[in-house]
């Protein structure tokens, strides 16, 4: 019963987890890391409800409807619809995306690290150190992976909290339609999304319930939750830092556990997935290429959804997903079809040329 319980609260507490590491590490990124503007946090808190919403109903509708993980499922799913093979290719450009994730996340732990304890260390050597030990938690049961990583992700929030964060007070900024971009990513590469992620956990749950609601709602509030905590939080101490990092460890060897399964499901040849898993995270190493590296990284995530987005609004047929979610009522499902069909790729669209522009 315990073990169902636990299964079931698996996707919000990952959900929670990898959102709130995610966006510290992408903050800085798109320039939000200590300025507290109201207007953009609004922005912020709006695009999780249009676009992070109607993607996490998706990703879990997939899920309900073919049973299995995101890369063997695209195979059923596009014969499902009549579409062509070339649909399958999201399923890989996710797979190589979720290690090359976890590289920038340790990325980021590594600079912590460094900052707050192995000053005299080379930054490269602290990297390698962090992703050895990552790649050897992926081994560990993916449940204590999860709990542990709450624990980090919780101490973290707690230290600072009590310490006292250094974040500036909240004001009020005119709103940019570069912030359309930032916004975007953190709504949505940011909170896990279009990987298959929440899709591969979900799949055990969504075998005893009618309804997508039951599922997508409890992840979706911990993505929110995720969002509302990172606006109160900043590493601020030795004590806070380390716990972080810990936290970073587990939602990074998270990120490899899941991918290493959908490998290992697909019968992916073993020496070309450990190569995939490998290079996605060394290309990391380089500290120069990291402008470079970070602006694929939110490309990357926005095409992944971009794509999910058309294929599951226009090339899908209508009868499957409808079934799959189940409303109660048909309104919800027409807003549902609208948001995925129109807001979502237009949305996309122009947050990918915000990006382009602001990043070469």
């Amino acid at each position: 019963m315990q073990d169902q319980a636990l299964s079931r609260w698996l996707s919000p507490l990952m959900a929670f987890c990898l959102s709130f590491i995610i966006i510290a590490s992408l903050a800085p990124v798109v320039g939000i890391h200590a300025d507290r503007q109201i207007d953009f946090w609004l922005l912020w808190l709006s695009t999780m409800l249009i676009l992070a919403l109607p993607i996490t109903y998706l990703e879990i509708a997939l899920a309900k409807r073919s049973k299995m993980t995101a890369l063997n499922a695209l195979s059923s799913l596009t014969r499902d619809a009549d579409a062509s093979q070339k649909w399958r290719l999201v399923g890989w450009l996710a797979v190589g995306f979720i290690p090359f994730l976890a590289g920038s996340i340790l990325s980021n732990a590594s600079q912590l690290l460094r900052q707050f304890a192995f000053h005299n260390v080379n930054l490269n050597l602290v990297f390698i150190g962090l992703a050895i030990a990552a790649i050897a938690i992926s081994f560990i049961s993916r449940k204590i992976i999860v709990l542990c990583t709450v624990i980090g992700v919780l101490v973290a929030i707690v230290v600072a909290q009590l310490q006292g964060t250094a974040l500036g007070a909240w004001h009020v900024t005119p709103v940019q339609l570069s912030e359309w971009g930032s916004a975007t990513v953190l709504a949505l590469v940011a909170s896990g999304l279009g990987m298959g992620l929440y899709w591969q956990t979900s799949l055990a749950t969504i075998k005893q319930q009618d309804v997508a609601t039951k599922t997508v709602l409890p992840i979706w509030i911990a993505q929110l939750l995720a969002v509302i905590a990172f606006g109160f939080f900043a590493v601020n101490s030795l004590v806070s830092g380390f716990a972080f990092v810990i936290a970073v460890l587990g939602g990074a060897a998270l990120l490899l556990n899941l991918v290493r399964e959908q490998l290992l499901e697909r019968q992916f040849n073993l020496v070309l997935q450990w190569l995939l898993i490998v290079v996605a995270l060394c290309v990391w190493i380089v500290p120069a290429m990291h402008p470079v590296l970070n602006t694929l990284l939110m490309l990357w995530g926005l095409i992944i959804c971009l794509i999910y987005a058309i294929f599951a609004g226009w090339i899908m047929k209508i009868s499957h997903l409808r079934k799959s979610m189940n409303f109660s009522n048909e309104l919800f499902y027409n807003l549902w079809r609208i948001a995925v069909r129109v807001i979502l790729p237009l949305s996309i669209i122009v947050a990918i040329f915000i990006i382009i522009g602001q990043g070469f």
